[in-house]
């Protein structure tokens, strides 16, 4: 398995909308470990396929914060089935808006259906970081970031601050 890049924003492929999986075989499989590496080497709780050019309805997750005692989750063509209307706010970041962070308001609860790593079909219900993690997960593969929840000035700013960011840096 090897760690891949991680698409930063701005970047068109983040904006596509990813295409679901028929089945979950080996390439799929190897795909999750992937994101799953990459996601761990990025000190970051979850990912989705596409925020390594993959599009792909497959996000990866894993919100343990014991270093020796991992839990990942690993979703498949995810869809959410209920949303609590009660709402939940959490400091959000993202692997591909790097060091910018900002309050986001969530449903605090919901449940979602998908195929695990081994293609089992499965319902999760999920609550608090856990249901905050999916929802921003899944917003990825719409094509979405957590940055399009925020005014209009202060994601200008943040993609602002990115494209200059990405412009200093040198490609060895």
């Amino acid at each position: 398995m090897s760690v891949k890049i991680i698409l930063t924003e701005p970047n068109k492929i983040l904006r596509q909308i990813s295409k679901p999986i028929e089945g979950v075989g080996i390439v799929e499989q190897n795909l999750m470990c992937d994101m799953l590496e990459t996601m761990y080497a990025a000190n970051g709780i979850g990912l989705a396929a596409i925020q390594i050019g993959i599009p792909k309805r497959i996000i990866v997750i894993d919100i343990s914060k014991d270093e020796n005692k991992k839990e990942p989750i690993y979703f498949v063509n995810p869809t959410v089935k209920n949303k609590n209307s009660e709402k939940a706010t959490y400091e959000e970041g993202c692997l591909s808006v790097p060091d910018q962070f900002a309050e986001i308001e969530r449903p605090n609860r919901c449940e979602v259906e998908y195929l695990d790593y081994n293609g089992k079909k499965q319902l999760l219900k999920a609550e608090g970081l856990l249901a905050t993690c999916i929802q921003h997960e899944m917003d990825h593969l719409e094509g979405i970031l957590f940055i399009d929840y925020l005014s209009k000035l202060k994601k200008s700013m943040i993609i602002k601050k990115l494209s200059k960011t990405k412009s200093n840096r040198i490609i060895v």
